[in-house]
């Protein structure tokens, strides 16, 4: 599919945005006061940096509204409903936090839950669709809820819990990947299922449907080489996992040092998720394109 900026930016700041309101929301770290307004700017920067950002990928964004309604259907729909729930609800939650030095438990803990649902729904948006065999999978919401839980440790600062989260969310990619690869030729759908031919022979593409392009096969249909595939995975891997493990195991004797080392850390990963993230977009592989012969 085609990688929109946008989507990726939704994607990889959202989830780290939630995923430190959970730990904040679970007194991981227990801040209060200004250090609390820091953390909470810096969360619902990125939260609702995020969604906002989604926004620009829609055709007609003042409809937005709509999709509130269609809960009992949309994963879309169920994504804005607990994105709301949960930043009202760690809203309060912060407000204790803040001016009042108040650590509200109950209400850390269902915003928590909240907000980790607001990234199951997220990625349940993309596990959902069958048509793109690469992401209907299970692999799709637990890698996502791994990179949510392992940045959302390193941003608030929980380094004893971020490198295993961190060690277990790159074993979830490499998985990912390694079951990806192979689902669009497991799914069994070809040319000739998706033309309808295929109990008339082999089927094989003549010519394209029409001479120019479409809206389909500028949203749906992208093509990365495998050569800059593979460049780019270890690019990711490396930047989103390998590097901030070793600068977290540094352990200097500055604490000026390793608050600047963190701060790489935080940074490596986040540019490794976003290599990530675009790569999740333009690898997955429609089924259309097969009827347009791009497969």
């Amino acid at each position: 599919m085609h990688p929109a900026p946008s989507v990726i930016a939704f994607t990889t700041l959202s989830g780290m945005g939630f995923g430190l309101l959970v730990f904040l929301g679970l007194g991981m770290p227990a801040v209060t006061g200004l250090t609390a307004f820091v953390f909470y700017v810096l969360a619902y920067g990125m939260a609702v940096g995020g969604l906002l950002a989604s926004t620009f990928h829609l055709g007609h964004p003042e409809r937005a509204i709509k999709a509130f309604s269609q809960w009992r259907s949309s994963w879309l729909s169920r994504e804005g409903c607990c994105a709301v729930a949960a930043l009202v609800i760690m809203g309060l939650f912060a407000f204790g936090a803040v001016f009042l030095g108040a650590q509200w438990r109950f209400l850390g803990i269902i915003g928590a839950g909240l907000s980790l649902m607001t990234v199951f729904t997220t990625s349940m948006i993309y596990a959902q669709l069958k048509t793109i065999p690469r992401w209907n999978s299970a692999w799709t919401p637990v890698m996502f809820l791994s990179f949510c839980l392992a940045g959302g440790a390193l941003i608030a600062g929980q380094i004893s819990l971020a490198q295993p989260l961190l060690l277990g969310a790159a074993v979830i990619q490499l998985l990912t990947w390694h079951v990806g690869d192979r689902a669009f030729a497991e799914a069994g759908t070809t040319i000739g299922s998706a033309t309808g031919l295929g109990d008339r022979g082999d089927v094989r593409a003549f010519e394209p449907p029409h001479t120019g392009s479409n809206y389909l096969l500028r949203e749906f249909v992208h093509e990365v080489g495998r050569k800059h595939a593979l460049k780019l995975r270890v690019i990711g891997f490396g930047l989103a996992f390998a590097l901030p493990l070793l600068l977290l195991l540094a352990q200097p004797d500055s604490v000026g040092v390793k608050h600047l080392l963190a701060a790489l850390a935080v940074l490596s990963h986040l540019a490794g998720v976003v290599c990530s993230r675009w790569l999740f977009f333009a690898e997955a592989e429609h089924v259309v394109g097969l009827y347009y012969g791009k497969r």
